[in-house]
């Protein structure tokens, strides 16, 4: 484009062509040329619609490698539970499992854990625990999730959620058909009160034993 401005320039510029076409007619082509000479370069610079570059973003992780990780961290999580001792297991294998009906329309379900002897999962409402087997002095069945302060107790006749973290009972008179039957015949015939075992009994008859006897010195 240079080379063909100073052509013309050149031609325009001598002699014939000033006399012929005037100054006035040299400038205007002049000017002419320079602004499509300036067109060109800004165009130059601009970058075609096709050839524009686009930031090229991060690959996401793909789904099986977040199920991968998703795994990892559960089973680093199982890792991290302890195995139990045989009395805790043997607990475990007398705890109601399935959807156990309770008081007010509630209801609880305990569900077994296949991969983790003695380790059950019970949820109510929007409450979910993870809960083990803990050795009683009573003699009653009784789950516990230490990290949410939860306690599954479970009797003969029927069964309660309790939040010691919150101080409330979250479920109540929980049954299990043989719960239910166990509570019906308790119903019929009542257990027998502390107050008539022999040991009361043999207490009685000691201290009516003694108060004769202090009768009888005076």
């Amino acid at each position: 484009m240079n080379k063909l401005i100073t052509r013309f320039e050149r031609a325009f510029m001598s002699k014939s062509c000033l006399s012929s076409v005037g100054l006035g007619v040299v400038t205007r082509w002049v000017a002419l040329c320079a602004c499509a000479l300036a067109s060109s370069a800004v165009l130059a610079q601009v970058p075609q619609s096709g050839s524009v570059s686009k930031p090229v973003k991060k690959a996401s992780q793909s789904r099986a490698e977040l199920k991968t990780q998703a795994n990892q961290m559960a089973a680093g999580a199982r890792a991290a539970e302890e195995a139990l001792s045989p009395a805790e297991l043997s607990i475990a294998e007398r705890v109601e499992v399935g959807r156990i009906s309770c008081e007010m329309g509630q209801s609880v379900t305990i569900a077994v854990d296949p991969k983790l002897p003695g380790y059950f999962d019970i949820s109510v409402k929007k409450f979910r625990f993870r809960m083990v087997p803990v050795v009683s002095s009573t003699g009653a069945i009784r789950l516990e999730d230490n990290i949410a302060g939860a306690v599954w107790l479970q009797l003969a006749n029927k069964s309660m959620l309790m939040s010691q973290k919150l101080g409330i009972r979250l479920a109540d008179a929980c049954m299990t058909p043989a719960q239910a039957t166990f509570a019906a015949a308790m119903e019929k015939s009542p257990p027998p009160s502390l107050l008539d075992s022999p040991l009361a009994v043999d207490l009685s008859s000691s201290t009516q034993a003694q108060a004769t006897h202090v009768s009888t010195v005076q």
